[in-house]
């Protein structure tokens, strides 16, 4: 039997060289780790559509989709993800955790410091790698 597939679009919001993370909610899957906003495709929604639709009504923010950095499959026991990572132009800065725990501001170097799940690993490493991932769009 093969694991039901979760299509997931989050958000690489950067602003002034500070990447916007959030931390899932304690009772939520992985809860407490430390994530890149953004959520479940609904039908009919592309990734873009879904990511805008997200944002608003996770954190009150506006944005413009710019590009895909990643597209990432992972399976974990229950599920499977398939989470693509889009970068974002922030159109509307007071971000606040309307369906989250918490959020925050990251510099690269604290990319470090925050436990995220081990579907983002990938990802992580890219934007390590990428300084030029961290300037302003």
């Amino acid at each position: 039997m093969s694991a039901q597939i979760i299509h997931v679009a989050a958000g690489l919001v950067f602003h002034k060289g500070k990447l916007l993370i959030t931390q899932r909610r304690l009772n939520d899957h992985l809860g407490g780790l430390w994530e890149f906003p953004g959520g479940k495709l609904e039908p009919g929604e592309s990734f873009d559509q879904c990511l805008v639709r997200e944002l608003r009504e996770e954190l009150g923010i506006e944005v413009e989709i710019s590009e895909q950095i990643e597209d990432i499959t992972h399976a974990y026991a229950e599920k499977t993800d398939r989470l693509k990572f889009l970068r974002c132009r922030l159109r509307a800065v007071l971000a606040r955790p309307i369906h989250c725990h918490a959020l925050v501001w990251i510099s690269r170097d604290d990319l470090g410091r925050y436990e995220f799940p081990a579907a983002d690993a990938r990802l992580l490493h890219v934007l390590l790698q990428n300084a030029e991932l961290w300037s302003d769009q």
